[in-house]
């Protein structure tokens, strides 16, 4: 079980959301919130809405209706992420992995950090082409931040390998340590745990908690092994045909009768 924390206030807060495709709604007005500090497991089973809610909130899709706020931590100032295109999202502090690893193949791990931290640069068109000196110092610090977030995902031996030749977990951990470096204070994880063997399943487990506590970010979590979410998660949302049925601790969403009947009697508790 996660152990006991003292949140903050919501960093996230999701009101009424819904999602159509043509005539089938993907998503019926879910209302979700994530404190600063908290990690939340959104689950439920294959076809719930799940990843469909991600799209929305990093701006892949625009919702139907509903509203999605950020209440950045350290700025106070409320901010709306509706209408918002992926990389302004990511600007205001949401990063996310994918369900299907999205990285850059043919591109070392290092570089693929140091993609994930151009959105905190400041040199615009004019310092890329005349390469002043505060564009190369700029650069030089890019490739030192990228260092020290491999260094703290654990996978600084790989740096100078092409991601392609990476080992699944491995490559795993380059995705997170990509959206890491966009510097977010919330970070989405859509089934980080996918593909992995137990072993590689446990040292993301403790990944996660670790960058919770060194980071000081709040995380949501999509994941099928519910051994990882029960362990993981301060609070579950479990959601089915698009809608929220349960919401609560550990616990409480393993003796839910409505979250063990959308798993159609699946073992919840591993």
């Amino acid at each position: 079980m996660a152990a006991a924390h003292n949140f903050g206030k919501d960093v996230l807060e999701v009101r009424s959301l819904s999602m159509d495709f043509g005539g089938l709604r993907a998503l019926d007005k879910l209302d979700l919130s994530v404190r600063q500090g908290e990690i939340v497991a959104l689950i439920g089973p294959n076809g719930a809405g799940k990843t469909t809610f991600f799209n929305c909130i990093t701006g892949l899709h625009a919702p139907t209706e509903g509203e999605m706020l950020i209440h950045p931590p350290n700025q106070g100032k409320t901010q709306r992420l509706n209408g918002l295109k992926p990389n302004r999202v990511t600007e205001r502090g949401l990063a996310r992995t994918f369900q299907n690893i999205r990285l850059f193949p043919n591109m070392t791990v290092l570089e693929n950090v140091m993609i994930g931290r151009h959105c905190r640069m400041s040199a615009g068109i004019p310092g890329a082409i005349f390469r002043p000196r505060s564009t190369r110092e700029e650069e030089n610090q890019v490739v030192d931040d990228s260092y020290a977030m491999l260094e703290k995902i654990g996978i600084e031996q790989f740096v100078n390998e092409l991601a392609m030749n990476l080992p699944y977990g491995a490559q795993r951990r380059l995705e997170i340590a990509r959206a890491m470096a966009t510097d977010p204070f919330i970070l989405l994880l859509d089934e980080p745990a996918a593909g992995m063997n137990p072993q590689e399943t446990r040292r993301l487990d403790e990944l996660i908690l670790r960058l919770r506590e060194q980071e000081k970010i709040s995380i949501l979590l999509i994941e099928h092994d519910m051994k990882m979410v029960m362990s993981l998660s301060d609070r579950i949302y479990v959601v089915d045909y698009g809608k929220k049925i349960a919401e609560g601790s550990p616990e409480e969403i393993k003796r839910n009768p409505a979250v063990i009947k959308a798993y159609l009697g699946e073992e919840i508790d591993a």
